[in-house]
């Protein structure tokens, strides 16, 4: 059986013209990965993360320019 904490609820009042809608979470129903992408991708965590990350790409690519080119225009 599933738990009734979580979920969203539509109720609508006949004789008014008033609609309501409520809307509950659960923190227990997060998985994972979710709670791993809230905490490295959001906040000044995840501004540091990203220039990390762009670093390491940026390095990357570079050092496989440089021996690429390095092979490609060797002298025989």
């Amino acid at each position: 059986m599933q738990p009734q904490d979580a979920g969203v609820q539509y109720s609508r009042w006949n004789n008014s013209s008033r609609d309501e809608v409520s809307v509950n979470t659960s923190t227990a129903e997060v998985s994972g990965c979710k709670r791993i992408y809230t905490k490295l991708c959001t906040g000044k965590i995840g501004i540091a993360v990203k220039v990390i990350g762009g670093n390491i790409l940026f390095w990357t690519v570079f050092v496989i320019g440089y021996v690429t080119g390095y092979y490609v225009h060797k002298c025989k």
